[in-house]
């Protein structure tokens, strides 16, 4: 836990790119961390073991890492299964995070099962739940993840039409005065004044991505307000 108490009250820029996306690499996500730290980044959030080994080489900055991994039409593809926790541990990332919604992951295990099935091969090893909705961030907390981050607010179909900023971040302030476990927002968080506010509401750190690092959906955000 010791180092991630640097990314408290800082920002945490995630550095992925799809296999379908121009900057796919890991020798690109590398430099772009260098990047986000020289811009004053407090922590990387990655997605695969050969980006988080990169990443890790060029700047000693905590990981939340994660793998993305599509098992059929099943919905949860991120760190679905133990295999995808056995990858992680090799790569060493101060934090792994994964799905932490509602639904039955891929190998038929619920979260509950999941949790402790990590909690008893890797009893050291820090964890992040990716939620989408107020109950599943409870559920989260009550379990014993070490972070409950807002990652998949908006993303579900339980979150279908949820916001992460509606009403001045209300279910981030709501989850402030219900858990005494630390915030990570994430999720739509995309200009510094939003989040700037979900630290002074009580976040504990903010992951900010596509619009520091994916330079597609920042040219189209100018190309849409053009035309």
């Amino acid at each position: 836990m010791k180092k991630m108490d640097q990314v408290k009250g800082k920002l945490i820029v995630s550095c992925q790119a799809l296999p379908e996306e121009p900057l796919h690499s890991s020798f690109i996500m590398g430099r772009m961390a260098v990047a986000a730290k020289q811009g004053g980044a407090k922590g990387i959030r990655a997605n695969s073991v050969s980006d988080i080994i990169e990443i890790k080489k060029q700047v000693d900055l905590p990981v939340i890492g994660i793998i993305k991994r599509n098992y059929g039409d099943n919905p949860v593809y991120i760190t679905p299964t133990m295999k995808e926790i056995d990858e992680l541990m090799e790569a060493g990332p101060e934090v792994i995070a994964l799905d932490a919604t509602c639904h039955v992951r891929p190998d038929g295990k619920t979260l509950d099962e999941f949790y402790k099935d990590i909690r008893a091969k890797y009893p050291e090893q820090l964890l992040m739940a990716d939620c989408s909705t107020l109950d599943e961030m409870l559920h989260a907390a009550e379990l014993g993840f070490d972070f409950v981050g807002t990652t998949l607010v908006g993303y579900t179909e339980e979150s279908k039409g949820l916001h992460i900023e509606s009403n001045d971040f209300e279910i981030i302030r709501e989850l402030v005065s219900k858990i005494d476990r630390p915030i990570i927002a994430e999720g739509n968080i995309d200009t510094p004044e939003k989040a700037r506010r979900v630290l002074e509401i009580g976040s504990y750190s903010v992951v900010v991505g596509s619009i520091i690092t994916r330079p597609q959906v920042i040219t189209k955000r100018f190309v849409d307000a053009i035309q």
